[in-house]
């Protein structure tokens, strides 16, 4: 019964939480385009790119997939500063996590592309088509449909990775919470019970949208390789 009380107490709050929610959606927003357009230039290098690109692109993925999201956070936020920059959290975020999330997202796009059979680009090229032309309208295309069902494994992954840009001073629902526990110690347990909630929902909902995605944008005959069952 006091527990169900101190929840009560914390409703009290759950309009800031909200908005500072908010604040998370933002963030992965922004580190989702970042880790994107960059995932994706990183996967073409790699498959595309030539001894030189590939193994500099593979440095890349290799570096930001290794140093803990954390410790790349704080690189981003208090490294500048030695270099006379002053770079706000939300910034520092976005690229540290941003960067971090194109490494994963890079394998991801970089499997899918390797899943289109080789014909494909032959036959592309054998029509005509330059071979940059052939991966922006024949390869990419596909790819990035058959990339969906990991992609939306990256989507639950990032989504909680923005709690931790409370470390870098980002006024979102983590900060936020944190500052109901110091005013009222008693209430923490159920402030981080409402913060799982609201990122259950988070992830449930994203799942379920990326699901719709998959299914509506999915090839029929064509799946990843070790996908198990067939695409209907």
């Amino acid at each position: 019964m006091e527990f169900f009380l101190k929840l009560g107490q914390v409703g009290q709050h759950l309009p800031m939480l909200m908005r500072a929610s908010v604040v998370n959606l933002e963030l992965l927003g922004a580190l989702l385009v970042i880790g994107f357009l960059i995932g994706t230039l990183v996967a073409l290098l790699q498959v595309y790119g030539g001894r030189v690109l590939s193994t500099g692109a593979s440095v890349y993925e290799w570096v930001f997939r290794s140093i803990p999201a954390l410790v790349l956070l704080f690189l981003f936020y208090y490294g500048p500063s030695h270099f006379g920059l002053d770079i706000q959290s939300f910034l520092a975020a976005s690229l540290a996590l941003g960067f971090r999330s194109s490494a994963y997202q890079s394998q991801i796009f970089r499997g899918a592309i390797q899943a289109i059979p080789s014909g494909q680009m032959m036959a592309a090229r054998a029509l005509g088509m330059s071979k940059l032309s052939a991966i922006r309208h024949v390869i990419l295309p596909q790819a990035f449909r058959l990339a969906i069902p990991g992609w939306s494994n990256e989507y639950s992954s990032v989504v909680k990775d923005t709690t931790l840009a409370y470390a870098v001073t980002l006024n979102e629902i983590m900060r936020y919470a944190k500052t109901i526990m110091d005013r009222q110690y008693d209430l923490a347990m159920a402030t981080f019970i409402v913060v799982a909630l609201v990122f259950l929902v988070f992830t449930y909902s994203g799942n379920a949208l990326l699901g719709l995605v998959e299914r509506r944008f999915r090839i029929p005959g064509l799946q990843m390789p070790g996908a198990t069952g067939a695409v209907l």
